[in-house]
């Protein structure tokens, strides 16, 4: 068995995230795992480009016209055959099920763009997030690192780091800033700190 905690990273679109994770590794700040696998329910997801150019093996697990199940099955088979113990979901755009969820308890993490319990849950993604929260005009967002569970966005929370709005911003200025500012920093810290605890587990 590997030193390193064995990491699968699910994606969905452009892989900024997948990309500081990819850097954080090679820059050392991820040290206990070691992304071996990137999955995608879009076969034409920039983040493919990404992990082939990393040397990190890629696999599409389409999402449209199968049901859940099938999804689910055909993802767990893939994570399984690639000995995968963490996953990190890197702008997924797919929700999944309890049945997922619990057989991988504690062992999938998320990111997500905005201090948790403020603008998230169902329907909040993406932009909306951060039109959401200019709209309340509140002060100060952030992003928010947590295991995933059955309730979109309701896991334990891991890390989060704030990022304060500015006058004039946009949904758009607002969303580069918090993935500049915190997703790209607290990601891969917490994927270190989830994979140090993985391994002290292991023993």
């Amino acid at each position: 068995m590997s030193a390193k905690i064995n990491i699968a990273v699910l994606v969905s679109g452009g892989g900024t995230n997948l990309q500081a994770l990819i850097d954080a590794e090679r820059s050392g700040i991820i040290k206990s795992g070691e992304i071996r696998l990137v999955v995608s329910n879009n076969p034409d997801a920039y983040a493919l480009e990404r992990a082939k150019s990393a040397g990190i093996k890629t696999a599409v697990c389409p999402k449209k016209g199968v049901s859940q199940e099938d999804f689910e099955n055909r993802l767990t088979g893939l994570l399984e055959q690639n000995g995968t113990e963490l996953i990190i979901l890197a702008g997924f755009m797919c929700i999944l099920s309890e049945k997922f969820t619990s057989k991988y308890e504690k062992r999938i993490i998320n990111v997500h763009p905005s201090l948790i319990p403020s603008f998230c849950g169902k329907g909040f993604y993406g932009l909306h997030v951060h039109e959401a929260a200019l709209a309340y005009g509140v002060k100060v967002t952030g992003a928010t690192v947590h295991f995933v569970n059955e309730i979109p966005d309701g896991g334990e929370i891991i890390m989060q780091k704030a990022v304060y709005i500015e006058d004039g911003d946009t949904p758009e200025t607002l969303q580069k800033r918090v993935m500049t500012e915190a997703e790209w920093k607290i990601l891969p810290l917490s994927a270190e700190k989830v994979c140090e605890n993985m391994l002290k587990e292991r023993g």
